[in-house]
């Protein structure tokens, strides 16, 4: 008896998804880091890798955050792994596949804390915004939608580099529909739409 009590203490807790902006800021920085140094798979551990509305937000909060866009390659690495997520999803896959190279990647996790510090504010009033409502866009043809849009937006992330601000306005839009699927709130995917058309536009006019 006493060793099955003590066994079960020892049985890992199930992992909770995250559902807003703050709880997944607070899933990130709970993650240890002894070495210094944030994997991005132990990220996507915490925060659900079979999750398209997670995934989405997690890259949308990579690329809006101006401590971590600002390291060069990053909006570049958040592109392609948008590109993998979605290119899936199009598809029809229901797990999500990446390689070991991206989940290896290592970022400073002095740099990540401070970026997400910066975003806890704008965060806590976002949140008190979202609500269920408009839903067939966050449906199944909404998310395929949404997924092409994204499927886009990432393939024009890394030109997007060499436009300021431009690479953040696309991080704007992961988080709004990653938020818009999470929170099954069509109004925020809605916003997501048009500032993803801001983005491609922003881009071409100074890029053409």
């Amino acid at each position: 008896m006493e060793d099955r009590k003590e066994g079960s203490e020892h049985e890992p807790k199930e992992r909770k998804e995250p559902h807003n902006l703050i709880e997944l800021l607070d899933t990130i920085e709970a993650i240890e880091t002894p070495s210094g140094k944030l994997r991005f798979d132990a990220v996507l551990e915490a925060t659900g890798r079979r999750s398209f509305g997670p995934l989405l937000l997690l890259a949308g909060l990579v690329t809006l955050a101006p401590v971590i866009s600002g390291i060069p390659g990053v909006p570049s690495l958040m592109g392609f792994f948008t590109f993998l997520v979605c290119g899936q999803l199009l598809i029809g896959r229901r797990t999500f596949w990446l390689p070991a190279w991206l989940r290896n990647r290592e970022l400073s996790s002095k740099k990540v804390h401070k970026g997400l510090g910066w975003m806890r504010k704008p965060s806590r009033l976002i949140d008190r915004l979202i609500q269920h409502r408009i839903s067939f866009m966050t449906g199944t043809r909404g998310m395929q939608m949404t997924a092409l849009a994204c499927f886009v937006l990432s393939l024009a992330m890394p030109p997007m580099e060499l436009v300021p601000l431009t690479v953040n306005i696309a991080g704007v839009a992961l988080t709004l529909f990653g938020l818009a699927i999470m929170a099954s709130d069509g109004l925020l995917s809605i916003l997501a739409f048009l500032v993803t058309g801001a983005s491609l536009f922003t881009m071409f006019y100074f890029l053409l």
